[in-house]
């Protein structure tokens, strides 16, 4: 007889982003995107995982703050997302330097958005053009 699988229980906090404990590497990321409870928002998450890795082979990954972190080592975080209740968000974090710019503004001026909503389709090809960029640009220390 095949054992359950005993899924463990997440806190979920404002817009129904899981709370994961931070690390660094694939299998944070791996478990915040598993733990997305929303179907649509987990999807997502995962296409832009495959298409961030598929951009920037040689990326960093971490989760910090509830949310999955992309960068590249010696060069600082370029990317992450975040999930709210009506979609998910993709900052870059020198997104003023990309051609053309994301389209969502942010107080700080070097952070641009993309906000992605349920049943929107994602330019995947501008979305890979983005990354591929700003994997370039010495990004954010914490």
């Amino acid at each position: 007889m095949a054992k359950k699988k005993t899924l463990k229980k997440v806190k979920l906090l404002a817009g129904r982003n899981p709370q994961i404990a931070k690390g660094d590497g694939d299998a944070p990321v791996k478990e915040y995107i598993s733990a997305i409870p929303d179907k649509w928002k987990q999807d997502i998450a995962s296409k832009l995982d495959k298409l961030i890795v598929a951009a920037a082979p040689k990326v960093k990954k971490a989760v910090k703050w509830n949310s999955p972190f992309y960068g590249i080592e010696g060069q600082g975080w370029f990317l992450n997302f975040h999930c709210f209740t009506k979609y998910v968000k993709v900052g870059f974090f020198k997104g003023s330097m990309l051609k053309p710019l994301p389209p969502g503004e942010s107080k700080s001026k070097e952070v641009r958005y993309i906000d992605i909503y349920e049943g929107e389709k994602l330019n995947e090809t501008q979305f890979k053009n983005w990354v591929k960029q700003a994997s370039k640009i010495p990004g954010w220390q914490p």
